[in-house]
């Protein structure tokens, strides 16, 4: 899976992003690199969450895929 990660720039020359795909996903770092490791560990964190119980009717299936 490829997620595109808007970079910015901020003032005290940090950096952070954010993961437009994700609403809610954001980090920083001091450096470029430092924010890629940190905003990989976000978007494995977001994506871990486990959202509360489905609502499900007769007929319903529910499907786990990978992505």
């Amino acid at each position: 899976m490829k997620l595109k990660v808007v970079i910015h720039k901020a003032e005290e020359g940090s950096f952070w992003g954010e993961v437009p795909a994700i609403p809610g996903c954001a980090s920083e770092g001091e450096s470029v690199d430092e924010l890629v490791k940190n905003i990989r560990e976000a978007i494995e964190g977001c994506l871990s969450v486990e959202i509360g119980p489905v609502q499900t009717s007769d007929g319903d299936r529910v499907l786990e895929i990978a992505v």
